[in-house]
């Protein structure tokens, strides 16, 4: 149980702190809690929100747009390791039943969240329609931390679940690209972002490596590893963060096109691993340099979009809250059946076909990612709460979980 509280107290915390902070903020003073998430840090800066002819950078704009891309470039490193290292977990057979599973999680959610929105009539159905991608968010952190609760840490559900919860992650960073941009689109940017991973890639990373074939001390990719540091990978990722603002995407996906740049190491051991802080490449050590900083960055999130009063609580709530109580179980079970039964791609040794059920339950915590999506999904008012306030009760996920778990007869194992 310590190694449980640990991970939580490493990860979840002070996200958590955030979001109970900002619950009973808004629902003591909402004025002064909304005049603190909107306060205006410089008006007419050349980033943050554009309205009226100039942009205006707002405690908000600097959390949800500028440090959360920090976040999701820590994520988007496990997903790139996963796909590109030769033993990462989202290569090969093993990880074609998880994939099918991913897919379920997130097409069975949209179904049962415009299925029902279609049933409360075409009023609410053009009122919630766009937060249809709210419900197939996947928390990482909290799904393994109760993951490994229900299953023991030993468990191969475990690991199952931890890549449908990295492809999710995967598919999830797509759908914010492509189905919510944050202005409108002027694609042409984007060449400065490319063009800066580009040119961080073949000078501080492929040319140092070229120029050392043969030499076995490696020596001028020790020395940009050494003396420049992260440093040409910083000012290229403010290059390419710039270039998604202004084209129009969501910012906060702005470093992605970097993290694929970054010298990293021959082998994953895994999200979350300990192991990975004791290796020597750049993007291990950026990742753990962030660690600290971006567990703070996580606190001001949940103060910033988890302030949410009670009365908010509407339809967009219980169709997030359906869609991912609901429509995760029954869509990784079905996918996962017909990968691992009909298409005989077999599950992990020691896994159960039941307990697919209790890993689509554990998915179904959004939390993080549903709450960023929905504060992009939809305008700050009332719809956008209830949503919010949907993606904070997927926290009942976790109490489903244990309770299917122990229906289904789940056998622990422990490391």
């Amino acid at each position: 149980m310590y190694r449980v509280w640990n991970f939580l107290t490493n990860y979840s915390l002070l996200l958590i702190f955030g979001a109970l902070i900002a619950l009973v903020w808004a629902n003591v003073n909402a004025h002064s809690y909304h005049a603190f998430v909107e306060f205006v840090i410089w008006d007419h800066a050349p980033i943050g929100h554009y309205h009226h002819g100039h942009r205006t950078l707002t405690l908000h704009y600097l959390v949800n747009d500028i440090l959360m891309a920090l976040f999701f470039a820590i994520a988007a490193k496990e997903v790139w390791e996963a796909i590109a290292l030769k033993n990462g977990s989202l290569r090969g057979k093993k990880a074609a039943t998880p994939l099918f599973a991913t897919a379920g999680g997130m097409f069975g959610p949209i179904a049962v969240y415009l299925g029902m929105a279609a049933l409360l009539g075409s009023d609410t159905y053009d009122a919630v329609k766009n937060g249809w991608a709210i419900p197939t968010a996947t928390d990482i952190a909290f799904s393994y931390l109760v993951g490994r609760m229900v299953f023991g840490a030993g468990h191969p559900a475990v690991r199952f679940l931890l890549l449908l919860a990295i492809a999710d992650d995967a598919a999830g960073l797509i759908i914010l690209a492509i189905f919510y941009p944050s202005g409108d689109l002027a694609p042409q940017w984007l060449l400065l972002s490319f063009g800066a991973a580009l040119a961080v890639f073949v000078l501080a990373n492929w040319l140092p490596r070229r120029m050392d074939r043969g030499k076995q001390d490696r020596p001028n990719s020790t020395w940009a590893r050494k003396t420049l540091s992260f440093w040409p990978y910083l000012i290229a990722a403010c290059a390419s963060w710039y270039g998604f603002m202004m084209s129009g995407l969501h910012p906060a996906l702005g470093l992605l096109p970097i993290v694929v740049t970054i010298p990293h190491a021959d082998r994953s051991f895994g999200v979350f691993s300990e192991a990975e802080q004791y290796l020597t490449d750049l993007l291990n050590m950026i990742e753990h340099a962030l660690k600290h900083p971006v567990e703070i960055i996580l606190f001001f999130f949940g103060l910033l979009n988890a302030g949410v009063e009670l009365s908010a609580i509407g339809d967009a709530t219980w169709l997030v809250l359906a869609g991912l109580i609901l429509g995760k179980p029954i869509g990784v079970f079905l996918f996962g059946w017909v990968a691992a039964a009909v298409l005989r791609l077999g599950l992990p040794e020691g896994m159960r076909m039941i307990d697919l059920i209790t890993i689509g339950c554990v998915s179904a915590i959004g939390f993080t990612v549903s709450l960023f999506v929905a504060s992009v999904a939809f305008e700050a008012g009332p719809v956008q709460d209830a949503a919010k306030m949907g993606a904070l009760f997927s926290f009942a996920a976790a109490l489903i979980a244990i309770v299917v778990g122990k229906l289904t007869r789940v056998e622990k194992h422990e490391l």
